[in-house]
């Protein structure tokens, strides 16, 4: 009987062994209505530029994903909070957060671009790009809260009256309403979610692109928790790869009409 025993002792271990190990699965935040970055379809699928991208990592890193739906201004708590083990969430890379967690090389490339009425004429930037304060007088700003277009308006423009908003689609709503005047948020997002479309037809960009390193940083990149060096090596490798084999910028074009992704990433690994 022992004999038996021993015997079927060792084929449920020989039967485990051959097993495939099952796969670790990392939870991802992001807000999931950032379209078309990172949101949900009618059905209930995750979708969206950064979705793709947090795939593509997975799948050359040999992991599955958990998707947490976050609020942008608890997304770094949260993150810290062990809520999730990832930011896969168009979050720029600035000095700021970079003290409180770690991020990934980037994905895409970081900007804003402010928005106005065509009818109002605006002219608020000099000829090489620089923002006139005194034009911004008396003009209602729509900012998103606890962005880097926050940082920048408050650094640039200290005398502003702004109106902060919990996500873009609330601001673009109001700014096709006429509560606010004038509003600064992704130019890509803005584009395709407003000014393609006929409710934002008597709008347009109303600045240049605003990219200064030193409130949008180098670009967008997958956020965690310092102290996973190995965990950002993968991270790192797979992104080389999909930038270098060309995924991102199909990943890109699936979403936009233009690249999304610096020119000069292209050459990461090379």
């Amino acid at each position: 009987m022992k004999f038996m025993i021993g015997l079927l002792s060792a084929a449920i271990v020989g039967l485990a062994g051959a097993m495939p190990a099952q796969a670790e699965t990392l939870r991802v935040g992001m807000e999931c209505t950032y379209a078309p970055f990172n949101y949900r379809t009618p059905e209930g699928e995750m979708a969206g530029y950064d979705v793709d991208v947090a795939k593509g990592i997975a799948e050359r890193i040999g992991v599955e994903l958990d998707y947490v739906c976050q609020e942008w201004d608890g997304m770094i708590p949260a993150l810290l909070a062990s809520k999730f083990d990832l930011i896969v969430a168009s979050m720029s890379i600035t000095e700021e957060r970079k003290q409180k967690i770690d991020f990934s090389v980037p994905y895409r490339v970081s900007l804003g671009r402010i928005l106005g009425s065509k009818d109002a004429a605006l002219k608020l930037f000099d000829a090489d790009g620089k923002p006139i304060p005194d034009a911004f007088n008396g003009l209602r700003f729509g900012v998103e809260r606890a962005s880097t277009y926050a940082k920048w308006v408050e650094a640039k423009l200290p005398g502003a009256e702004i109106a902060l908003y919990d996500g873009a689609q609330p601001m673009l709503l109001d700014l096709q309403n006429g509560r606010i005047d004038i509003a600064i948020t992704n130019p890509m997002k803005a584009y395709l979610d407003f000014l393609s479309k006929e409710n934002g037809s008597g709008f347009e960009f109303v600045s240049p692109p605003i990219d200064e390193v030193e409130y949008f940083g180098p670009g967008v990149g997958v956020g965690l928790r310092k102290g996973n060096e190995a965990l950002l090596a993968k991270i790192d490798t797979a992104l080389e790869a999909m930038i270098k084999d060309g995924s991102l910028e199909k990943f890109s074009l699936k979403y936009f009409p233009f690249s999304i992704q610096p020119q000069n990433w292209k050459g990461v690994g090379q």
